[in-house]
């Protein structure tokens, strides 16, 4: 068995693209492989800034010979169907078999070399390569039919054992050399094979391993902060990019001007992270340090020193820019920012910016005074109403600043920091900063009474408006990311436990749709989704915090015996009443006379439900479904010796309507707690 190396060497490849690059390169090469009957026993890729690599191992130096059987017409068949099977196969009546009366064809495909099927398989793949941007280059690119590739591509490296693969592509020959670091080794290396292809481009300064560059530089740079009595804030995404902009990577440490602290500590890293992939660092209390680790891509015989400050003063620039977006905005009060935003469309059909302000104020405001969201001990319903309502109005305003429009990402967090400066309460400018919290999974939940009313009905507000103009998501499309803010909803809601109705709020079909988001919040959890449609289903129930606790009650009653055997009484009853016609929407009629004498275990049954009903209903009212549970678990045994012993389809007329009507109350008793239907099992 021979290994295989591939490396395809060309201009810059963008570090964001280079994983994904490795991951198509592996694909596209592995189908190749299987078209010819191919397949390696292990293949690992590798990315740098200027080249592609790929080592297959495993491969035979042959395809094995293949013998394929056609089956043709019946031997008795007109001689025109046999002319065109023997055209079809190319070959003559005698060298056809016959079997059982039908023709057949064998074909003998011989085995072919390897470093034949790779020399068009790299070629196929190099044609083929999906590059989410590509270029043309060169006189041939005046042609659409020319390659087209991240970058001009430069060199292959294409080695079947020591042996070079002929491959031309686009006029780029295969060989054996490539290039070693861009400074420290410019010249040719010859790669002898595989084995020796990561060595090589080592001792040349050129580590080939992605995964070994990120490693060196996130251990590096957290010792070289460490060295200086800092912590380096963790950045696993800058530790990519990183790996991903060098072949050689040097962290190197350097410090800034401490007069820039005085911009926010989330400026100075978005700016050192965006602008420059530079790390920042921590004191020892926490606090942003006057620290910053770049990465090099050459090791400097002055150990670094130039190169540190020369990104000294490139960082200063950028953070002479941030402090300016800041002190400017700070002059400027929200409230005469926020005149701004009825210039700006929100949605074509929904309004400008302002008028969702607007409208997220007014619902702020109704949360408090309808007693959704109240104070905390000591604090005044009114007051609190009004400061949701005051930053309400001012959560969108830093949308059109200077800082917030060089840097998107800190929407919401320098309105927080510019309402504080003007001197707004502190649970104002908590609410502005927050507001948009949840925004995924593991974020906080804001807990603050005025930062609740607002996070939640700026989110209430584009789920209701987008759901009202026919713009809800479908699919796997989600534009507007309204499953995302009904996420932030349920969050809010459960950690806060808020009790109000969202049916009050939103309509039938966003109620659905906040339905299936439960389900995929509670998913995790453990909570099972047919659970949550079964106490959905009853209607009316659109109180989250009752809702899960129903639910919660309902799963550990159905693991037990008891419900487990009451769902299939349940199940039993409901299947009679459906052959019946006899809907869950009809009444369920308590005979308190019969014209009959019941038997013994349907006796049993009536004195069960007399019992149950009302225990089961009064729980659920106190909202102690554990209780309510336990009600309904006395109905289990009556259940089954009723179906064992009683008849329900009675010759006798009023003996086969009161049963029915008997396992209409079974059925109504269940669904004071939930829709046993929907239930599997």
């Amino acid at each position: 068995m021979t290994d295989f190396l591939l490396e395809l060497r060309s201009e810059e490849i963008p570090a964001r693209m280079q994983a994904k690059a490795r991951e198509d390169l592996a694909r596209l090469f592995a189908a190749e492989l299987a078209r010819a009957g191919l397949a390696a026993s292990d293949t690992v890729t590798y990315a740098t800034p200027r080249r592609l690599a790929l080592i297959a191992r495993g491969l035979p130096e042959a395809t094995a010979a293949v013998s394929e059987e056609i089956k043709g017409p019946r031997a008795s068949a007109p001689p025109q169907a046999l002319e065109g099977f023997l055209r079809k196969t190319g070959l003559a009546r005698e060298q056809l078999s016959e079997r059982d009366g039908v023709l057949y064809a064998t074909s003998e495909r011989p085995g072919r070399a390897t470093a034949e099927v790779l020399a068009e398989a790299v070629a196929a793949v190099i044609r083929a390569f999906p590059w989410p941007k590509s270029m043309r280059w060169g006189a041939e690119s005046r042609s659409t039919e020319s390659l087209r590739w991240v970058r001009p591509l430069h060199g292959i490296v294409a080695l079947f054992g020591e042996e070079v693969v002929p491959v031309s592509v686009a006029g780029v020959e295969s060989g054996a050399a490539t290039l070693g670091h861009r400074f420290h080794h410019p010249g040719a290396i010859t790669i002898g094979s595989a084995a020796d292809y990561v060595e090589k481009l080592r001792a040349c300064h050129v580590i080939v391993d992605q995964d070994e560059r990120a490693a060196l530089i996130r251990d590096r740079a957290a010792a070289l902060a460490a060295e200086a009595g800092l912590v380096l804030v963790e950045d696993e995404g800058l530790v990519a990019e990183n790996a991903g902009l060098t072949e050689w990577p040097v962290p190197l440490l350097g410090r800034f001007d401490p007069a820039f602290l005085d911009v926010p500590p989330e400026v100075i890293q978005l700016t050192a992270r965006v602008n420059q992939k530079y790390f920042v660092c921590r004191d020892g209390e926490g606090r942003l340090a006057d620290a910053f680790v770049c990465t090099a891509n050459i090791a400097a015989s002055d150990g670094g020193a130039r190169i540190v400050d020369g990104n000294r003063k490139v960082l200063a620039a950028r953070l002479s820019d941030a402090r300016f977006f800041y002190e400017t905005d700070r002059k400027v009060p929200l409230e005469q920012q926020a005149e701004k935003l009825g210039k700006i469309v929100f949605h074509e059909k929904l309004g400008t910016v302002a008028d969702k302000v607007e409208r997220v104020a007014k619902l702020a405001r109704w949360l408090v005074e309808e007693g959704v969201i109240l104070p905390a001990r000591g604090e005044d319903m009114a007051a609190l109403a009004d400061m949701a309502e005051r930053a309400a109005k001012l959560v969108k305003a830093d949308l059109v600043t200077g800082m917030v429009g060089e840097f998107p990402e800190l929407q919401g967090l320098m309105g927080g920091y510019y309402a504080a400066a003007q001197g707004e309460p502190a649970a104002v400018a908590e609410a502005v900063r927050d507001h948009y919290k949840p925004v995924g999974q593991g974020d906080d939940v804001p807990t603050a009474p005025v930062t609740v009313a607002v996070s939640l009905a700026d989110k209430l507000d584009s789920i209701t408006q987008f759901f009202g103009a026919d713009l809800r998501p479908s699919g796997s499309k989600d534009p507007f990311a309204l499953r995302r803010s009904a996420l932030g909803v349920i969050a809010l809601i459960l950690d806060n436990r808020l009790r109000f109705p969202l049916g009050h709020v939103v309509s039938r079909d966003a109620l659905d749709f906040f339905a299936d988001r439960l389900k995929v919040q509670q998913r995790e959890a453990g909570v099972r989704h047919d659970l949550i449609d079964a106490v959905f289903a009853l209607g009316g129930e659109d109180d989250l915090v009752r809702l899960l606790a129903r639910v919660r009650a309902l799963q550990s009653f159905v693991l037990t015996e008891d419900g487990a055997n009451l769902l299939a009484g349940y199940k039993r009853a409901a299947n009679i009443l459906k052959k019946e016609g006899i809907t869950d929407t009809a009444p369920a009629q308590r005979h308190e006379t019969l014209s009959y004498t019941p038997e013994k275990d349907e006796a049993a049954l009536i004195a069960a439900l007399d019992s149950a009903e009302p225990a089961a209903a009064d729980a659920v009212a106190r909202e102690d479904f554990e209780r309510a549970m336990a009600a309904l678990a006395t109905l289990r045994a009556p259940i089954d010796a009723f179906f064992d012993n009683v008849t329900v389809n009675d010759p006798d007329p009023a003996k086969r309507a009161a049963r029915l009507a008997l396992l209409a109350r079974v059925r109504a008793a269940v669904h004071e707690v939930a829709d046993f239907a929907k239930i599997e099992g």
